[in-house]
């Protein structure tokens, strides 16, 4: 994977980032984006996909990660933005919105996908980054575990909705339990059209 990024270095190219998010599928709870800036030599054998990892690799790495990095910024956009702008536009925010908090500016922005958003640094996507880049796969990793923290921590304050389990997620469980109870402040409207008439969504949220 580092190899894959340091094929971008050239003279104009000494400094890549990686950037991923999380949460862009849930019916509750924000998209988080990460950035992560490595020098060229910094290595870190066990990065991968943070969907291939157990919960527990994610947090050693993101121990890791975060000393090793020259720089790496962590931004969420919440579920208001989502239904406000679309979860497309709410995503690339976070991801422009955590690049530019970055206090290293890179020369490359590599992105996982295949959505971009404006930047003066020139900006490369890649389809199934978080499996091919060493940078790209970090970032998922901050994003990922950043993403379930605040979930587990919102499930202490709505939990019967089990988000330390789903993490806002659309489970079974968690389906049945906005059907019984109805949705929260956290849940994203624009997502809940299949479970709850439009009219009550607009009672309920106001928005």
């Amino acid at each position: 994977m580092k190899n894959f990024d340091n094929s971008f270095l050239s003279n104009k190219i000494k400094l890549i980032c990686g950037v991923d998010e999380a949460g862009r599928g849930p019916l509750a709870g924000p998209v988080v984006a990460a950035s992560v800036l490595f020098d060229s030599d910094t290595d870190i054998p066990r990065i991968n996909d943070s969907k291939k990892l157990s919960s527990k690799l994610r947090e050693e790495l993101f121990i890791e990660i975060t000393q090793k990095a020259l720089a790496y910024r962590v931004s969420i956009v919440d579920e208001r933005d989502i239904d406000k702008i679309n979860i497309l536009q709410a995503t690339l925010k976070a991801m422009k919105q955590s690049v530019e908090e970055l206090t290293i500016k890179p020369d490359l922005i590599l992105i996982d996908g295949n959505k971009s958003f404006y930047s003066k640094t020139p900006v490369k996507t890649i389809v199934k980054g978080d499996s091919k880049s060493h940078a790209i796969a970090a970032a998922s990793i901050l994003a990922k575990v950043s993403r379930d923290k605040l979930m587990i921590n919102a499930a202490e304050k709505y939990p019967l909705y089990f988000w330390e389990k789903n993490k806002g997620y659309g489970t079974k469980q968690h389906i049945e339990a906005i059907k019984k109870i109805g949705p929260c402040t956290m849940h994203r409207k624009t997502f809940l059209s299949n479970i709850i008439e439009q009219k009550e969504l607009e009672i309920i949220f106001g928005r």
